[in-house]
């Protein structure tokens, strides 16, 4: 008995994750309202904004496939340059999602239920867009199929199974397909109040057929739980996996400056940094955008990514001083003159911002007022971002501008369609992100029930 009276203290003592005294039918009506309601101006603006980007980034796209990877600044000695650079980015955002729903959900964090949504979202769109860079960069996308290890009628071909750009295809498939699933499973029983609510024949029919005839009965619950748990455990070694199997791709050359032990573990740190950043970028917005939201997404719940963004920077941080060691202790001179011209040399400036933005930038989260403070996260956020993409630009660049033999060294030719693939890409992950904020509750109904300080005595089944 003092046991559970100590219990039911503790849990009173924790701040609630659900603010303004909701009851379920609120829960249902705020969260649905982004659905039900005729978008706001603001939307449309930031909708028709992120369009014409899309639309741009699809243009350059056509051109470069049209006319050829030479409109890109990739010469010799730098051939892997914007596409190579901002894939790596893009799946390195995607980590973030199935972090914070698979391995959050296995060790029972309940204050994951508020944000999880838009993370697997932000995942499933972030892979989307990373996936385009490598078939684009191949030259010949036409030809990408080649690169699919399926029987084939063109003789003793197959794909080289030790490279690791192809463990990069089976690696990101496999982390979208399970992504998708895990997300889409996750929606079933919010999609069937989307259905009972709806208005419109036509509502009901699409949201119908989406919720695959959910009626919330105790066995439909007890056989979602299940799968989300199995899910959870598929999805939860990927996380590592995926960025471990990306960094494979420099790792396992010979090139001073890619082959190093400590990019996997180094990788996968960083795209959580990164991927952290972008989810308090995009949930900062919507609170931003719809006011209620703020009752489900709290400043409790930023504060939380902000010390996880914090602790991943410090990780980050200490890999990029761990780099230099390594090189003076290899006694290596190709792999010391590598890591010197990285800090000191004529692409120093990029180097010095991926260590501004990465490391000393949010290690302002150590104060709580910073932490707590919507301008101030939002704006370290961004910066995140911009220093994640720079060190994905540190590590492709410095490493191929200055080859073995002065003979051989060159820059990279950034040129005006390198700008428009960087910020084009944008385009297409908010145009897309922004539509999700429109036909899907942003934040998991259901899920968020289940925290209500009254749903912990009365279990609600229904909708």
């Amino acid at each position: 008995m003092a046991s559970t009276t100590h219990h039911e203290q503790h849990e009173t003592a924790r701040k609630p994750l659900i603010l303004g005294n909701k009851t379920y039918k609120d829960i249902s009506d705020d969260l649905c309202q982004p659905i039900e309601t005729f978008p706001t101006k603001q939307w449309f603006g930031l909708f028709f904004s992120a369009k014409a980007l899309f639309v741009f980034y699809l243009i350059h796209i056509a051109i470069i496939v049209g006319t050829g990877m030479g409109l890109l600044g990739v010469n010799h000695p730098i051939g892997w340059g914007t596409m190579i650079i901002t894939f790596v980015f893009w799946v390195g955002i995607g980590h973030a999602g199935t972090l914070i729903s698979a391995v959050l959900f296995l060790f029972r964090q309940k204050w994951r239920t508020g944000v999880a949504r838009s993370a697997e979202a932000m995942t499933v769109f972030a892979v989307m867009t990373a996936g385009i860079f490598p078939l684009i960069h191949t030259g010949r996308p036409w030809l990408d199929f080649w690169l699919l290890p399926y029987p084939n009628q063109r003789g003793p071909l197959w794909v080289n199974f030790r490279s690791p750009l192809l463990w990069d295809v089976f690696a990101v498939s496999t982390y979208a397909t399970v992504s998708m699933v895990f997300w889409y499973v996750g929606m079933v029983p919010d999609l069937a109040t989307v259905r009972d609510r709806a208005k419109t024949k036509l509502r009901r029919l699409i949201y119908g057929a989406l919720s695959l005839g959910w009626r919330g009965s105790v066995r439909e619950w007890s056989h979602w739980e299940m799968l989300t748990l199995i899910l959870s455990g598929l999805a939860t070694p990927l996380v590592l996996s995926v960025h471990t199997i990306v960094s494979f791709d420099f790792a396992v050359s010979m090139l001073p400056g890619w082959h190093t032990t400590i990019f996997p573990p180094y990788f996968v740190a960083g795209a959580i940094f990164s991927g952290f950043g972008m989810v308090v970028t995009l949930l900062t917005l919507v609170r931003i955008g719809f006011p209620q939201m703020k009752d489900y997404i709290t400043i409790d719940h930023m504060e939380v990514m902000n010390k996880i963004i914090m602790a991943t920077g410090l990780l980050v941080g200490y890999a990029y001083c761990s780099e230099f060691f390594i090189a003076w202790y290899s006694q290596n001179p190709y792999e010391v003159y590598t890591f010197v011209n990285r800090a000191t040399g004529p692409y120093a400036w990029s180097y010095w911002i991926m260590f501004s933005c990465n490391v000393f930038i949010p290690q302002l989260f150590w104060s709580k007022k910073v932490r707590r403070s919507i301008p101030w996260m939002f704006a370290i956020s961004i910066f995140v971002n911009i220093g994640m993409w720079f060190e994905r630009f540190v590590i492709t660049v410095t490493s191929l501008h200055r080859d073995f033999l002065p003979s051989s060294w060159g820059m990279y030719a950034w040129s005006w369609f390198d700008t428009a693939i960087l910020f084009g890409s944008f385009g297409m992950f908010l145009t897309i992100f922004l539509l999700y904020l429109r036909v899907i509750p942003a934040v998991a109904i259901a899920e968020v029930k289940t925290v209500l300080p009254v749903g912990r005595k009365k279990q609600g089944g229904g909708h």
